[in-house]
């Protein structure tokens, strides 16, 4: 096992180029420039971005690599293999060309495949992914690799037996996550751990769903604690996990930035009190009544306007458990270009005549537009 990525020189706390703050439909560098002086200043080291994150790269080249010429030894980039787009060692090499030139640096420090799962474990099997990662090591273009995951238990643990090469995994890990049936946090924690990969946190606050101030959980972390930010609670619950490398934030705020160094300057196990009030504010949120579907995706087969119906209950679920939209318009925005959006239902009723738990799929439809697609 090489797992070789050298600990010390990498924060606890993970800057991700991922939801950046913007301003008049474009990034706000003013902004952004200043949230990565207070990273930098306070101790932070690791910045995550990926080829597919629009304008990212280029976005951390402006505000780090350029601004700050003389520490590149000490700042780790992690950037992404984009699968989707890598179907030969032709555009691999292209993709990889790219990133370095967006990012300015004639190096990567975590390069990792993006977004591994059973279907696109196979294709990185199929079209050399793992022997092109080893190979940019070898050059030195590349000082440690992994994969970012989004699969099952099972996936996992088959590809971190096949390539003991791999120096770190990025897995999604929460609170609310941790015993989810879908997500199974725990278990990937678990196999991780087992094969003793470090790990890289993703979605730590879930997107931002468990820091709404609007959210049936609210009340209760205020109340337990007054001077404690909720974004606190769940940055505290994986910090304590053994095994976790880095913790990554997709700060869009320097009010964000600010709250998170807070926790991280002086980080504390949390208490057996603590711990019990985490588990009942998951116990609130799992009570909140939600669309019962289980994503067969048998109404996506037969939809005339190819709407991603699954996807878009799970989005109307979080917003209804969570009782906000936060990150949740982005991510509507980005299933809808992958199929329809809810106003596309043509009313046809063709799947809620096959939807197995009997969904009146059309009313769905019409609810889910009526949040995400009226006007503000």
């Amino acid at each position: 096992m090489l797992n070789t990525i050298d600990k010390e020189k990498i924060g606890k706390l993970g800057f991700g180029y991922m939801r950046l703050p913007t301003k008049n439909n474009a990034f706000d560098t003013g902004q952004i420039n200043k949230m990565a002086d207070v990273f930098l200043e306070n101790g932070g080291t690791y910045f995550d971005t990926a080829f597919i994150y629009d304008g990212a790269e280029e976005a951390l080249r402006e505000s780090v690599i350029k601004r700050y010429p003389h520490d590149r030894g000490k700042i780790q980039i992690a950037t992404k293999l984009g699968m989707r787009l890598a179907g030969n060692r032709e555009q691999m090499d292209a993709q990889f060309n790219t990133a370095l030139e967006r990012l300015g640096t004639d190096y990567i420090d975590i390069y990792l495949l993006h977004g591994i799962n059973a279907m696109s474990s196979k294709k990185a099997e199929e079209t050399g992914a793992w022997e092109f990662q080893r190979e940019l090591k070898v050059k030195g273009l590349v000082k440690h690799t992994g994969f970012s995951f989004h699969g099952s238990p099972e996936d996992l643990e088959e590809i971190l037996g096949k390539h003991p090469e791999v120096e770190a995994v990025q897995i999604q890990l929460n609170y609310l996550d941790w015993s989810d049936p879908e997500t199974q946090s725990q278990r990937l924690y678990e196999i991780s751990r087992k094969y003793d990969v470090p790990i890289i946190v993703m979605e730590p606050l879930r997107g931002g769903l468990l820091t709404s101030a609007n959210s049936p959980i609210a009340a209760l972390l205020r109340g337990a604690d007054q001077n404690a930010s909720m974004a606190s609670w769940a940055m505290r619950y994986v910090a304590q996990l053994e095994g976790v490398l880095v913790i990554l934030s997709g700060m869009s705020s320097l009010e964000q930035m600010t709250d998170n160094i807070s926790t991280f300057a002086d980080i504390k196990p949390l208490t057996a009190d603590e711990k019990a009030t985490i588990g009942k504010a998951v116990e609130i949120l799992n009570s909140v009544p939600r669309i019962n579907c289980t994503s067969c995706r048998y109404c996506v087969n037969d939809c005339p306007s190819k709407i991603q119906i699954p996807l878009l209950i799970d989005i109307y679920n979080d917003y209804t458990i969570h009782n906000t939209l936060t990150s949740l318009t982005r991510l509507y925005g980005i299933m809808s270009r992958i199929g329809g959006k809810a106003s596309d239902c043509t009313a046809c009723g063709t799947c809620s005549q096959i939807c197995p738990q009997n969904l009146d799929i059309v009313e769905i439809m019409q609810k889910i537009s009526s949040v995400f697609e009226s006007p503000a």
